[in-house]
C-alpha cells in the first residue's frame, strides 16, 4: 500500500474551500490502495499533522509541526522527534495563491516526490490569468478581450476610456485568484472605484475584461502527455451572478446540468478546445477548462483550473461521475498520473 499524504488548507483565501475538498478526497479514496497521512497547512503557513475531522473552518496550530531535509530519501519530518514521515505522493489539494501557483509544486520537485498536479511552469502560468490568456491568443484560441492593469496605475484609470475600449458591462478580476474571489461585475462609473479598491486587496496586478456573452461551459481533462482524456461538457445554470458566495453558500441557486445540451458538433468542439488549452499550457495530471459558447456557436476559453475543487458541488468529479468514473477510481487515476510522471521525469540524465 502507498502512503498518501492529502495536503490541504494553505496561505489563500480559499483555504476552507481546500479543507472542504480534502475531507470529500479522505472520505472516497480506496482504502484498500492507499494510506492517509493528513497534512494541514495553517493560516501562517506551517505544515502541520492534522486530524481532519477536528478541523471546523481552520486549520489550528496545535498539529504537529513538520519540516523538510531536502534531499533525503524521505524528506518531511516531525519536528517534535525528528522522524520522518514515509510518504510516496503528495496529494495536493491547495487552491488560490501559496497552493497552487506553483510555489508548493517547487517543494514538492525539491522534494523529489511525486504530487497530483501539473508541475512548476504550467501552475504559475496558468494561475495567472494574464500570462494564460497571452499563451492562448497565441495558439489560436478565443478569449475575452481585456486590459491588465496594476496597482500603482490605479489612480490614473479612467472609467470613460476603459468603457470605450471593453464595452459595459465589463469585470475586474484579480490575475492570480480563484473561486471568483475579488471578481466584480461593473456596470456604472458608481461601481469601478469599489470593484478596483476591493480586487486590488488579493493582488497587484488585475484584469479589466470584456463580458462575453454565452453559456458557461466546463470540460475536466486529466492525463500527462498521451493519450490525454477530456470529460464530457458540463453546463453552469445560474440567476445570480457566479461569485464565490453564489458558489460556496449553503443557499446557491447554482446548478450544474451534465451533460450540457450542446449539438454534437460543439461539443466536439469544446473537448477539443479544452485539450488543446491543457497542452498549450502544459498541464497535467489533472485540470479543469471553463469556456463560453456564444449564441454564434463562437467558443472562449474562460480560465483553467489546475487544482480544482473536490468539495461536494464541484464540477470536476462530477463531469468523471457522468462519465462512468467514480470518485474513488478518478482519484486513483489521478495518483497513477503523478507517479507516472514522476518515474519519467526522475529517468532523465542529471549527469555533473
Amino acid at each position: 500500500m502507498k502512503n498518501i499524504a492529502i495536503v490541504f488548507g494553505g496561505q489563500s483565501p480559499e483555504h476552507q474551500i481546500s479543507i472542504r475538498s480534502a475531507r470529500n478526497i479522505i472520505a472516497a479514496i480506496d482504502r484498500s490502495l492507499f494510506n492517509i497521512i493528513s497534512i494541514g497547512i495553517d493560516r501562517n503557513g506551517k505544515w502541520r499533522l492534522t486530524n481532519i475531522e477536528k478541523i471546523e473552518k481552520y486549520v489550528s496550530e496545535e498539529g504537529i509541526q513538520l519540516g523538510f531535509a531536502i534531499g533525503n530519501e524521505q524528506p518531511i519530518i516531525r519536528l517534535d522527534d525528528q522522524s520522518p514521515l514515509a510518504i510516496d505522493v503528495l496529494y495536493l489539494v491547495l487552491h488560490g495563491p501559496n497552493g497552487e501557483d506553483g510555489t508548493v509544486q517547487g517543494l514538492a520537485q525539491l522534494l523529489r516526490l511525486p504530487f497530483i498536479g501539473s508541475d512548476v511552469l504550467a501552475s504559475s502560468v496558468v494561475m495567472d490569468k494574464d500570462v494564460t490568456k497571452r499563451l492562448l491568443r497565441q495558439a489560436g484560441i478565443k478569449v475575452a478581450p481585456d486590459r491588465v492593469v496594476y496597482q500603482h496605475e490605479k489612480d490614473q484609470l479612467d472609467f470613460e476610456e476603459i468603457t470605450a475600449e471593453l464595452g459595459l458591462p465589463f469585470f475586474i478580476k484579480p490575475a492570480r485568484a480563484g473561486s471568483s474571489i475579488g471578481v466584480h461585475r461593473v456596470k456604472d462609473a458608481g461601481a469601478f472605484k469599489a470593484a478596483l479598491n476591493d480586487a486590488f486587496q488579493y493582488d497587484e496586478k488585475l484584469l479589466i475584461e470584456a463580458a462575453i456573452y454565452g453559456r458557461e461551459l466546463e470540460c475536466a481533462v486529466m492525463g500527462n502527455h498521451v493519450p490525454i482524456a477530456a470529460s464530457s461538457v458540463g453546463e453552469i445554470v445560474t440567476t445570480a451572478e457566479y461569485s464565490f458566495e453564489e458558489k460556496y453558500s449553503g443557499t446557491s441557486q447554482a446548478k450544474v446540468l451534465i451533460p450540457a445540451v450542446v449539438d454534437k458538433s460543439s461539443l466536439k468542439r469544446l473537448r477539443e478546445i479544452a485539450l488543446k488549452a491543457y497542452q498549450v499550457t502544459n498541464c497535467a495530471v489533472l485540470t479543469r477548462v471553463d469556456m463560453f459558447l456564444t449564441e454564434e456557436q463562437e467558443i472562449f476559453v474562460n480560465e483553467l483550473n489546475t487544482l480544482p475543487g473536490f468539495t461536494d458541488i464541484s464540477v470536476y468529479p462530477k463531469l468523471w461521475e457522468y462519465d462512468d468514473i467514480a470518485q474513488s477510481e478518478l482519484i486513483t487515476k489521478l495518483i497513477d498520473y503523478a507517479l507516472e510522471r514522476h518515474e519519467r521525469q526522475q529517468a532523465l540524465a542529471m549527469d555533473f
